[in-house]
């Protein structure tokens, strides 16, 4: 029989997982730590399941001999060595549209607490002020211009929740053509004249050499003073140190951040910022979202054990797809 192995990061639910496998085989759920324990958990496993943030190195696919698929719970496959994995034949997979609904419903309201200033106005009256005018300026989003840097799945449904608001799009996207983007109300520019144009800025890329700090002082200086620049991408697609340059010298009005560089608020010299609201990496979260990606880790294993292609299946030429 089978044996798979589960990380137990919290957005894996092996029971769900195995509600839609064909057969009863057995999940052990594991706390998966530095290299050489992640390999020993999966030494007899033929399936491993595993989080956002646990490292899978080439000793895994070196020493876990009976092992067919990787299946990472989420989106993006940077925490695997997916070249290795394709050296020893093993499946990588992941879940890259799960929570396209919550990630855009989540960027949506980034920016409109940005635009609204909920966070001035939030953090006055816990000091006691109640004065509608420690907001100001606030400017109406339909005359504006918003732009999105990565035009996927997600970016696409985060334009069509902004097309009620009456507002213009453009995004900035070498690897969609702008036929598809008008298909969406958007028009394709590139990232320079996003800068220049757009009033607003809604980050969706992953993390590559390209696209790393490409939100520099350089960047912010081209920005609208009255921007809002929303991150649900990648932390370090935003520059901190310059960030906070921009917001302190009026560069930009305000940031939305579900992601930091470092994921901890403590090292991120934005928090505590009137001018900047920050999530913790939740925008993926619902409820729901969660048994999609869960049933969907379950239909990908199933199909490499019958030997068929998973639906997640990740190209090893293309591992940050």
């Amino acid at each position: 029989m089978a044996t798979i192995v589960a990380s137990d990061a919290a957005m894996i639910r092996p029971d769900t997982v195995q509600s839609v496998l064909d057969a009863d085989v057995p999940i052990e759920t594991v706390d998966l730590g530095v290299e050489a324990d992640t390999a020993e958990a999966a030494a007899d496993a033929e399936a491993l399941i595993v989080g956002v943030e646990d490292e899978v190195p080439s000793t895994v696919f070196e020493e876990c001999d009976r092992l067919q698929i990787v299946a990472r719970a989420g989106v993006g496959v940077e925490n695997i060595d997916v070249e290795a994995a394709a050296d020893y034949g093993v499946t990588v997979t992941n879940v890259p549209d799960y929570c396209n609904e919550e990630v855009s419903s989540h960027a949506v309201s980034l920016l409109l607490a940005g635009v609204r200033r909920l966070g001035v106005y939030d953090r006055a009256a816990d000091r006691g002020q109640w004065n509608w005018q420690d907001g100001r300026p606030i400017h109406r989003l339909n005359t504006k211009t918003v732009g999105f840097l990565s035009f996927g799945s997600i970016a696409k449904r985060t334009a069509d929740k902004l097309g009620g608001f009456g507002c213009d799009l453009v995004a900035a996207d070498p690897y969609v053509d702008s036929e598809a983007m008008a298909d969406y109300g958007v028009e394709k520019v590139p990232f320079d004249e996003l800068l220049d144009y757009a009033d607003h800025v809604s980050v969706h890329a992953p993390l590559t050499d390209e696209t790393h700090h490409l939100f520099d002082r350089e960047a912010f200086e081209r920005m609208s003073e009255m921007a809002v620049l929303v991150n649900v991408g990648r932390g370090p697609i935003v520059d901190e140190e310059a960030l906070v340059w921009a917001l302190d010298n009026d560069e930009i009005a305000a940031a939305g951040l579900d992601v930091l560089e470092s994921e901890s608020p403590e090292e991120s010299p934005v928090a505590e910022r009137d001018d900047v609201f920050l999530t913790p990496h939740a925008a993926f979260y619902s409820e729901e979202s969660l048994t999609d990606l869960n049933e969907q880790l379950g239909r990908d294993i199933r199909a490499v054990f019958d030997d068929e292609r998973p639906e997640g299946l990740v190209d090893p030429e293309e591992p940050e797809a």
